[in-house]
């Protein structure tokens, strides 16, 4: 539980988009003030109930599938159903038990899904701190959970606490990240981390970048899975959260093989959906320029040539010369 002041935070958010770190990605300089001042997104918000889901599956053995180039890596935190539904309906209900306790006010649950600065509402919280690869982090289960919040005009009695920066002199994440986004403890230059490049970013990805990728073809998860406080990260038990048609260790000539409607069926409900079908091939064309050299990628590569948008054809032609 915390308040609506993200004073503290305003400079940072600030200096990140004016640095140009934001990329592609527009909306995060729209409502730039709702994002800031809670209070103006949701009028009488007074407090701000944070909470967190834990997302890792057990057993999908993430360092395997990095390894093995001709499988397609996937965040883990996409391989379920969608979180956006899965969060809110929980959250929602929450609301909707805090009216029931504490009626004649307003209860709003988002979960990525309006411009809410949520992770530094999230600190506040007390759930955590703000890891050097930017994300929250906790001793005790890691930083393997979503996010979300329920703003609320009742003046619910505060919680937040702050709890220590707890990353000492470990650069661990700064170090593996394969493009080396994390400019800094804390600064993440989007335009260079994998996660933007395959799921915000549309059209060509800078040839400089495409090699560094590897198999990663929806977000990337390298700066979680070296964080030493992820050896006490705690899987989850929601089984709508379970990896769904083997996308943990799926194939990328199997993924480069689908055509558009199989695309739709094996990421209806999925967050991977969003990314679209063309930029799906795109990132399985890159992993495959980046798979240890077949004659299956390279005939797979060429008859995918004739029918590919001219997006696709760079990448796919990239990708061959990679097979050379």
């Amino acid at each position: 539980m915390t308040d609506v002041d993200l004073s503290e935070h305003e400079p940072h958010v600030r200096e990140w988009l004016a640095n140009g770190f934001a990329g592609d990605m527009g909306y995060l300089h729209r409502n730039l003030d709702k994002r800031l001042h809670p209070e103006l997104l949701e009028l009488e918000t007074c407090r701000i109930i944070s909470a967190r889901m834990n997302y890792m599956p057990p057993d999908t053995q993430p360092l395997e599938v990095l390894a093995s180039s001709s499988q397609a890596y996937i965040s883990r935190y996409a391989l379920g159903r969608d979180y956006h539904k899965i969060l809110r309906k929980r959250l929602a209900t929450l609301a909707q038990k805090i009216d029931h306790a504490l009626p004649g006010h307003h209860y709003r649950a988002f979960t990525d899904s309006a411009p809410v600065l949520e992770k530094a509402l999230g600190a506040k919280a007390g759930l955590g701190w703000m890891g050097k690869h930017t994300l929250l982090l906790d001793k005790a289960v890691g930083s393997w959970f979503f996010l979300g919040e329920i703003y609320t005009n009742a003046p619910l009695h505060l919680s937040h606490r702050t709890i220590e920066d707890a990353c000492g002199k470990c650069n661990a994440c700064i170090t593996v990240c394969p493009t080396q986004a994390i400019v800094g403890p804390k600064k993440l230059d989007a335009r260079r981390c994998i996660s933007y490049l395959t799921i915000e970013h549309k059209g060509a990805i800078d040839t400089e970048l495409r090699s560094k990728m590897g198999n990663r073809i929806y977000g990337c998860d390298d700066c979680q899975l070296v964080c030493p406080w992820n050896k006490f990260a705690q899987t989850t038990s929601e089984p709508d959260f379970s990896p769904r048609h083997q996308l943990d260790a799926v194939d990328l000539l199997e993924c480069f093989a689908w055509d558009e409607a199989t695309f739709l069926a094996r990421t209806e409900g999925s967050a991977i959906r969003r990314i679209g079908f063309e930029r799906w091939r795109r990132n399985v064309a890159i992993a495959l320029g980046n798979a240890k050299t077949t004659d299956a990628i390279k005939q797979g590569l060429q008859a995918a040539l004739p029918d590919a948008s001219a997006v696709v054809r760079e990448h796919i032609q990239w990708a061959l010369v990679q097979h050379e």
